[in-house]
């Protein structure tokens, strides 16, 4: 089991390596099919000194052929030089990193709310059939109905406008004050993928609890708490794990709408800033991080499945 167990994490880790190859030649390759000559693409359509498009020229290659540029841009990226922008005349790379801090705290918060309340509903609902179950489906098929900024114009109407209780816009400044700035948007981005591990939780462990194995050790008079937990819900932990890291990832691409809904100064609303000054670099960049982190996740979602049983992944090859 422990060789192949390596044997699955090496071809794991050769196909991620795999994909973001191919990912990032799809990002670079965005800047040769734009309209226009790829310097016309980075100017974004701006008149440039002679001195600057000289710089434009030796910084991305541009007089060195398609692949070339590819492997040039490829190598510098690696080692964390991701270009200039043409806007701030700063470095790609520096403006990721002052904006990234905000987009991770709030995929965790995100992430965290996700995990608790769609765990906590679902296995309520499965727990508790009759009314409780049936308000349970009835309430999560509605919010996983409704989009992120449906999400965030509703929760800034009435707990930002009406009640008063939460912070509309910006990120707010120390910890718990960033924290409290991030309730709303982070809500707003777990919502539907709350609703959806919770209907996954109801379903899994309601499965399991009618097994043989789960009714066997109820009528041998263990806790039924102490079923639940260690037969039923453990059991479930797999769909439930793989659905919640899907749906993280998938939050990576959605932050872009709620962080521009509550001024967040994140990489997602800078990346549609950024698209809309042309300031195709800095687009390029953060595509670039963004998916890679999306790849980094559902390989981490894979790999943490078969971690929880291996048959899962293994037996299935074998």
């Amino acid at each position: 089991m422990a060789s192949r167990m390596t044997a699955y994490l090496i071809r794991r880790a050769i196909m991620l390596m795999v994909t973001l190859l191919v990912s990032s030649f799809v990002v670079f390759t965005g800047l040769s099919i734009a309209p226009g000559n790829p310097l016309a693409t980075l100017a974004g359509g701006r008149s440039l000194p002679p001195e600057s498009i000289q710089v434009l020229v030796e910084r991305y290659n541009l007089d060195e052929p398609f692949f070339i540029r590819y492997a040039m841009w490829l190598g510098n990226a690696v080692q964390g030089d991701l270009g200039l922008s043409i806007t701030l005349r700063q470095d790609v790379s520096d403006l990721i990193a002052s904006r990234a801090g905000t987009t991770i705290a709030l995929i965790i918060y995100a992430t965290v709310i996700v995990l608790v309340v769609g765990v906590a509903f679902g296995l309520l609902a499965a727990l508790r059939p009759g009314l409780v179950d049936s308000l349970v489906v009835i309430a999560t098929a509605v919010v996983v109905a409704v989009p992120p900024f449906v999400a965030a114009i509703a929760l800034i109407g009435i707990f930002a406008v009406g009640l008063g209780w939460f912070p509309a816009l910006g990120g707010g400044s120390g910890f718990w004050d960033g924290i409290r700035h991030l309730t709303l948007p982070a809500f707003a981005l777990a919502a539907a993928a709350a609703a959806t591990v919770a209907r996954v939780t109801r379903t899994s462990v309601r499965r399991q609890l009618h097994l043989e194995h789960v009714q066997t050790a109820v009528s041998r008079g263990i806790p039924y708490a102490t079923v639940v937990r260690r037969h039923a819900l453990r059991n479930a932990a797999i769909p439930i794990s793989t659905l919640a890291g899907m749906t993280v990832a998938s939050m990576i691409a959605l932050s872009a709408v709620v962080e521009r809904a509550f001024g967040l100064n994140g990489l997602g609303a800078y990346l549609v800033s950024a698209a809309l000054s042309k300031d195709f670099a800095v687009v390029q960049g953060i595509s670039l991080v963004l998916v890679t982190a999306f790849v980094l996740v559902n390989t981490l979602v894979d790999v943490g499945a078969t971690m929880l049983d291996p048959r899962f992944q293994l037996g299935r090859r074998s």
